[in-house]
Order: C-alpha cells, then sequence, then structure tokens
C-alpha cells in the first residue's frame, strides 16, 4: 500500500464518520466528463478522492463540492469564474484552479492542478480594492495531501480548535499569483 492509498482510506473512513448521507463516489466516466469539461486533467488525488471517497459532502467546514451537478459544483464554479476571467485587464481567477471548497462569504478553497504536488490555495476576495486579484490568492498548502492530513489532524488554520495557536500555519501570499492571472486571460 502506497501513502497515497493510506491517505485515501483515512480520508473515506473520516468522511463516513462524520456523514451518515455521504454521497456516493462517481465513476470514471464521470470524471472524465468533468476533465472534459474543465479542459484539463483534475489532479490526480483529486480525482481519486472523487472516485473512491464520494462526490464531495466531505472534508473541512462546508465540505467538498459535488463534481458536477445542477448548483454549485467544482466544474460548474470553475467555468463561472473563469469565463468571468476571460479578456479582461485583471483576470479573477487562473486557469487550472479548481474550486474544492467554499469557505462562505466569497472565498474558496482550490486545488491546482497544474502543480504536482496539487497546491491548495486560498481565494478571499473581501479585501480587494481594484486592479489586480493577486493580493485576493494565498497558498493555504505545498499540496493537496498535505492539506488533506492537517483536516485529519484538526490542525487547519480553518479548524474552531486549532485558532489561535502558535503551531497552525496560516495562509501566505501566493507568490505564483500575479503569473498564473497573466496566463491563459
Amino acid at each position: 500500500m502506497t501513502a497515497t492509498d493510506d491517505l485515501v482510506q483515512r480520508v473515506a473512513a473520516r468522511a463516513a464518520s462524520d456523514s451518515e448521507n455521504l454521497p456516493a463516489p462517481v465513476g470514471n466516466a464521470r470524471i472524465a466528463e468533468a476533465e472534459a469539461h474543465l479542459g484539463f486533467p483534475l489532479h490526480p488525488l483529486l480525482a481519486r478522492l472523487y472516485g473512491e471517497v464520494a462526490d464531495g459532502g466531505f472534508g473541512p467546514d462546508y465540505r467538498l463540492l459535488p463534481l458536477l451537478g445542477p448548483g454549485s459544483s467544482v466544474v460548474g464554479e470553475y467555468l463561472e469564474r473563469r469565463q468571468a476571467s476571460v479578456g479582461v485587464e485583471h483576470p479573477e481567477w487562473p486557469e487550472g484552479v479548481v474550486p474544492i471548497l467554499t469557505w462562505g462569504c466569497a472565498m474558496y478553497a482550490g486545488v491546482d492542478c497544474f502543480s504536482d504536488a496539487g497546491q491548495v490555495l486560498l481565494f478571499e476576495p473581501n479585501p480587494y480594492s481594484g486592479g489586480s486579484w493577486e493580493e485576493c490568492w494565498f497558498l493555504d498548502a505545498a499540496g493537496l495531501a498535505e492539506w488533506l492530513e492537517t483536516w485529519l489532524a484538526g490542525t487547519g488554520w480553518f479548524e474552531e480548535d486549532a485558532y489561535g495557536s502558535e503551531d497552525v500555519a496560516e495562509p501566505q501570499p501566493w507568490d505564483q499569483a500575479a503569473d498564473r492571472l497573466s496566463v491563459g486571460a
């Protein structure tokens, strides 16, 4: 068993214990459909979560969005945000970053499907003051596996019990934001 296999199993166990009504996982055809709509492959670990754990409904706080479907979904939110970013002077949403979870107040957790580790980013638009959106993007975790580990351990900045702890890593400005927002706009 690989470390990724172990992580997926632990996420599945936590998801099942947190929710009695967990959606069924999606099949390979549904993942392929999502990727066709997106125009790029999902990060492999993210695809495994949707294919082996559930179609959203698990994870920190507000829980992961469903992959596809009516209402708010990973694909729907991504396409809406990218459409609003194409052809404008100051794009809001970078290509390849799929929103996986809403924190409320227009804030999102997103996975960078173009990064090898699947960086997890925080989009926090509330302090936006006009001009570039780069100030609204933060690196939450260097990779999706790391982000999931903080959720499983209860040590993420988003955990109520961890708030204010000196050991909790706060999201830092995403140093790639300016470059990524200017590519494919």
